[in-house]
């Protein structure tokens, strides 16, 4: 199904960071790794030039860290990290249901409600990649449906540590089967336009992310 959105061409730098980011929040590259940079232009076939670029953006992200004389590693994921952060995502997760339910469109909460009963038959399955892909997915539904660049801007800059937190900690199944109750209060406050609703249910979802990924950093040897 379509949404009738014009879909920009991704541009090369673009292009460059969304695979190092997402080798990152995969795991591919792991916390402490060298970024390897001749290896990395020979893989995708680029100069240095965009590719170091690249890396500032995702040093930004909190993603990268950068040294001097010794050059870019993939940062560390800390629970001082994830509390700063989480708190700041709950909010923004908020904000961005609650104006989401004033401008959103019936094709879009369609495809929600579409990507929700994909998500469930992967949850029913034990598909934990396809499952996440599919949340994911949601998510930036509801975001786009927001109508709001700044706010967009802003989530997006801080979203890989929040999902680089997700794929390093396995849910519970408890913590599993409560995510997707949490969920369907999602599509169903979506549904109602109840903005009110909507953003709390977003914030606490976010607040009982945070404690499974916190548990799970918590019992690792080397937690921050």
């Amino acid at each position: 199904m379509t949404l009738g959105i014009q879909i920009p061409r991704v541009s090369l730098h673009d292009q460059i960071v969304e695979h190092l980011r997402e080798a990152i929040i995969s795991g591919d590259l792991a916390p402490g790794d060298k970024v390897n940079e001749r290896e990395l232009c020979d893989r995708l076939g680029v100069s240095r030039t965009p590719l170091r670029e690249a890396i500032k953006v995702l040093s930004n992200e909190g993603l990268i860290r950068l040294t001097p004389r010794y050059g870019a590693t993939v940062a560390p994921l800390t629970l001082d990290d994830l509390d700063e952060v989480f708190p700041i995502m709950g909010a923004l997760e908020a904000l961005a249901g609650e104006l989401a339910c004033a401008s959103i469109e019936d094709a879009e909460i369609a495809e929600v409600e579409r990507l929700h009963h994909r998500m469930v038959e992967h949850y029913r399955k034990g598909e934990m990649k396809p499952y996440f892909e599919c949340n994911q997915a949601i998510h930036e539904v509801i975001l786009v449906a927001a109508r709001n660049a700044t706010l967009s801007a802003t989530m997006r800059g801080l979203a890989g540590r929040v999902r680089r937190a997700r794929y390093l900690a396995n849910m519970s199944p408890e913590r599993w089967a409560k995510a997707v109750a949490e969920h369907e209060e999602i599509l169903a406050a979506l549904k109602a336009r109840d903005a009110a609703r909507l953003g709390a249910v977003l914030r606490g979802h976010l607040v009982n992310k945070l404690e499974t990924v916190r548990a799970a950093l918590a019992s690792a040897p080397d937690a921050g």
